[in-house]
């Protein structure tokens, strides 16, 4: 990750769901609501997460060093892993358990009008995060459609987030609905049923998110159009030909590593040929500046040598 990475997407979460968590669990002991518990345990598993998310944010900032020559970038998506991970163990499975113990066993509800001013207020700043996601995303499509943007997009963190703040709201608003249904039949296995769905929830996002970050963890190319930039380039060199052969590699949200392989004119010198190579990696640097690494390799062109 580029040192320049904002982290105030996350910052913002965490102060919110810091908050949202104190006044679920409140709202929770005085109700004795289930789905209210699984809402506050997910909440404060957020907090966690984000903390994790931070902490890898920071460490992919660290420089190249004799050990790690390509960087720390990767150690975003690591810890974005580490959060999925957390998502659907810690939030997930703990709230389908909560709910089928509800619904197996179910209690009365106490104070309703308590918890669902909690939930109606935690709503609103859930809600709000996650609208702020969806603008940050949005913005950084540029104008590619929003769900092949969420699923192509290298910013893990800012998917975790949003996914983490879009569970959060289908949650609270499945919580409100379980809450009223109990206190409207005064069956207290709807607030268990309410709870259940929350986990159901939980886990699908955590499983979305575990699946697109592990993608990147084990080594994902780079977007298409990073390709197309280098075969523009390289094409603008005057000195150069075809290109021969391309990898690029997502090291980070904003850390790409380019390996290629390009034919150039027979007959040039050294000083030429490495005047050439500089000149194609300032341009397309100028391009992409989110290449970090550039590995040129001159080759002759051999089938331009037989059409010749």
């Amino acid at each position: 990750m580029s040192a320049g990475a904002s982290t105030s997407h996350i910052i913002q979460s965490l102060v919110a769901n810091a908050a949202i968590a104190l006044a679920k669990g409140v709202a929770a002991f005085f109700t004795g609501s289930g789905a209210l518990l699984a809402e506050a345990i997910h909440t404060g598993a957020d907090c966690t997460n984000q903390v994790l998310l931070l902490i890898g944010v920071r460490q992919a900032r660290r420089r190249p060093d004799a050990l790690h020559p390509l960087g720390y970038g990767r150690n975003v998506y690591f810890w974005s892993f580490i959060v999925a991970l957390l998502l659907f163990s810690g939030g997930g499975v703990f709230s389908i358990y909560e709910g089928i113990h509800k619904i197996l066993a179910p209690e009365p509800i106490e104070r309703v009008w308590l918890g669902f001013a909690i939930l109606g207020f935690s709503l609103l700043l859930e809600g709000g995060s996650a609208l702020s996601n969806v603008k940050e995303l949005k913005k950084r499509a540029r104008g590619v459609p929003f769900f092949r943007f969420l699923r192509d997009t290298k910013d893990s963190d800012l998917v975790v987030v949003f996914g983490e703040n879009a569970a959060a709201s289908i949650g609270l608003v499945l919580a409100m609905s379980a809450l009223a249904a109990a206190s409207a039949t005064g069956d207290g296995r709807w607030d268990g049923a309410g709870s259940l769905l929350v986990g159901l929830v939980l886990v699908g996002v955590a499983i979305f998110l575990g699946v697109e970050i592990k993608a990147l963890l084990v080594g994902e190319s780079a977007d298409p159009g990073l390709t197309a930039a280098v075969h523009e380039t390289a094409a603008a060199q005057p000195l150069f030909g075809r290109v021969l052969h391309l990898l690029t590699i997502q090291q980070a949200p904003a850390e790409v590593i380019v390996l290629m392989k390009v034919g150039v004119k027979d007959g040039l010198s050294a000083a030429k040929l490495a005047g050439a190579i500089n000149a194609f990696e300032d341009a397309l640097r100028a391009r992409r500046p989110d290449v970090r690494f550039c590995f040129v390799e001159p080759d002759v062109d051999r089938a331009a040598e037989t059409h010749g």
